[in-house]
């Protein structure tokens, strides 16, 4: 299977890239530039190791007039369009018609040009924050701007796919944590464990989905290499669908043992909701037909941060 593949440098992108990879996927990734011209090391790692097991093609972005030769080329069996713009992304001003002008830049045109080239499904990949995903309280609203931008994403690609005649997958992302994670809450906890201190759980009572992202990879590719030739389909793989506070006794007790560490956790008492109080995914993957192991995952978590905490 000929994929074509955007977002290779973000933490989940990494991570789908590596799995399509390990499936036996042949996957041409776009980068917006190499390795080392990214300011953060992070992102060189990812983008690094994803570049490892993929034709990697630099100085490209999407719909771009280089993205549309590859899409000329021909020959792809997939368009997987993972990146999203995500500046300043927590932000009440983000700037939601921009990201989604860049989300969909030439959309129409690269549909076409996809299609003459024989590609007949894309995947696109949504989030469990955009307004009616998921399942949970208040009435599923757009968690922010950003959640906004995303699902009037998806609208475009529905409208555009269907009209170029293309299958649209769409995989919804719930909370992802493990290895090149972004430095959020799980980053948060384990750098205070390795300080020894006390870290604190400030929204415990939010009931959230958690889901490795070794996990969340296997059940991407599943949905990939099975993606309907016709019409719309969607996946909202879940994880650990609990409250945040269970969540993080839950990280706590896979770590003590194995980091020899602690990892105390204090659990404020939330007064404040400004968030739906529930937001959650649907589908449970099946680990053992995707031959994931939950153990093994939380080794690997634990040796990602002893590594990186040791550096």
């Amino acid at each position: 299977m000929k994929i074509l593949f955007t977002g290779a440098s973000s933490f989940t992108g990494q991570a789908f890239v590596r799995e399509l990879a390990a499936a036996g996927c042949e996957v041409t990734a776009t980068f917006r530039q190499s390795p080392e011209s990214y300011p953060d090391e992070l992102r060189r790692k990812r983008s690094a190791s994803a570049a490892e097991v993929c034709r990697p093609v630099y100085g490209v972005a999407f719909g771009d007039e280089g993205f549309l030769e590859l899409a000329r080329q021909g020959g792809f069996d997939l368009l997987a369009h993972h990146a999203a713009d995500v500046t300043n992304y927590k932000s009440a001003d983000f700037d939601t018609v921009e990201a989604l002008r860049n989300n969909t830049r030439n959309l129409g045109a690269l549909l076409a040009a996809l299609h003459a080239g024989g590609t007949r499904r894309v995947l696109l990949t949504g989030s469990v924050f955009e307004g009616g995903e998921g399942a949970g309280s208040q009435g599923l609203p757009d968690f922010s701007p950003y959640g906004l931008s995303k699902a009037l994403t998806a609208q475009a690609f529905r409208y555009y796919c269907a009209r170029a005649g293309l299958a649209l997958g769409k995989f919804v992302i719930p909370n992802p944590f493990g290895p090149f994670e972004e430095p959020r809450y799980t980053a948060y906890l384990m750098k205070n464990w390795f300080a020894g201190a006390t870290p604190t759980c400030s929204s415990p009572s939010y009931v959230r989905d958690n889901i490795h992202v070794s996990l969340l990879a296997k059940e991407y590719v599943r949905f990939a290499k099975g993606l309907p030739a016709e019409g719309f389909a969607r996946c909202n793989p879940s994880g650990y669908v609990e409250s945040q506070g269970a969540f993080t006794l839950r990280l706590a007790e896979a770590m003590r043992p194995r980091l020899g560490l602690a990892c105390a956790v204090a659990l404020a008492r939330q007064t404040e909701f400004p968030e739906p109080r529930v937001r959650i995914n649907t589908d449970q993957p099946d680990a053992a037909a995707l031959g994931w192991d939950e153990q093994r995952a939380w080794d690997e978590f634990a040796q990602y941060y002893r590594a990186l905490h040791k550096s």
